[in-house]
């Protein structure tokens, strides 16, 4: 058997062959912005990297944007999960949950695209997302390409999010927003299931240990590159890094509690209320008894409308979290 035709890793949503080829199968579903209005908001596409090809999506209430007095609203950039390996910004699932949080937090959202592993491995995502959050800060001074943000965005409440391998950038972002010393000024971040992963915690369990074997096959796919593996590089062992230099003020993590990754948020959570370096506020909100991503594969639950609204709550920074 040859490489094109042998497999590598063969998951339920793709495979991978061993001549690095990737077989997804289920495939990419586009759904257009609309600027009719859905669930309140509205939405349009923008090119960030043209060099590249790269656009996001928009998201603004309808209201807001008829307003004649330019209403500021807070600004969230989101990166969306797919373990680095499937689903995009335009994927139906991730248009609802961003119609539905920012018809919640009466925000203006950014919905980042990046190109995905095998064909573009690992640190591109980040470089990709990182160009995203460059362009958004383009318009802070109220002359960028996109008038939507000019009008509407609230540069003094910038917030960053994502779900799984999106939460992972968000943290990575705030990580190098950190090290732009006030370059891009972040107010704060809010993770769902955050896709950080080390050894320490799952080991003594068989359930946990097949986990692993699962996560260690989806970042040999997404990083072939990495020398240390999924139990011990910095991009996914980031309980396991510094953490003092996060750019922003507070954070929010989400976790579900019947998800093998809950630990690490815990521990995600835990580390960064006992760092030295960083003084901002950390909270956990967990769901039990539902498991990773629930609400952006059950948009319409009771749980899912839960945590929603606690998201909105968290962007108008009127909730009170606690470990």
């Amino acid at each position: 058997m040859d490489s094109d035709s042998e497999i590598a890793y063969d998951y339920p949503r793709y495979r991978v062959y061993k001549n690095g080829r990737i077989e997804r199968l289920v495939a990419d579903t586009f759904v257009p912005p609309s600027l009719h209005p859905e669930n309140g908001v509205v939405s349009k596409d923008a090119l960030y990297s043209p060099e590249k090809n790269l656009s996001l999506r928009l998201y603004l209430s309808h209201r807001a944007g008829e307003d004649k007095n330019k209403k500021k609203l807070p600004l969230l950039v989101y990166f969306h999960g797919g373990g680095f390996i499937m689903e995009t910004a335009f994927s139906p699932i991730y248009h609802t949950f961003l119609t539905s949080a920012v018809s919640a937090a009466d925000c203006i959202a950014v919905s980042v695209d990046y190109r995905r592993a095998p064909e573009h491995p690992i640190p591109i995502p980040y470089e990709d997302s990182w160009d995203a959050l460059k362009w958004v800060f383009t318009h802070v001074s109220g002359s960028g390409p996109e008038r939507w943000v000019n009008d509407h965005a609230d540069f003094s409440r910038v917030f960053l999010a994502g779900d799984s391998a999106g939460a992972n950038i968000a943290h990575h972002m705030a990580m190098r927003a950190g090290e732009e010393k006030g370059s891009f000024e972040i107010s704060g971040m809010a993770l769902f299931h955050p896709f950080f992963f080390s050894k320490a915690p799952l080991e003594e369990e068989h359930e946990a240990a097949a986990a692993m074997r699962y996560m260690q096959g989806m970042w040999e796919i997404a990083s072939p590159n990495s020398e240390m593996g999924v139990e011990e590089d910095p991009w996914v062992n980031v309980v396991g890094s510094d953490m003092s230099g996060l750019g922003c003020g507070r954070v929010l993590v989400m976790v579900a509690g019947n998800d093998v990754l809950a630990r690490e948020g815990w521990g995600y959570a835990a580390k960064l209320e006992k760092s030295s370096g960083w003084e901002g506020r950390v909270g956990v909100i967990e769901t039990e008894d539902e498991d990773h991503i629930f609400h952006i594969k059950n948009p319409d639950s009771v749980s899912t409308r839960l945590l929603v609204q606690r998201f909105a709550e968290f962007l108008k920074d009127d909730i009170s979290c606690r470990l």
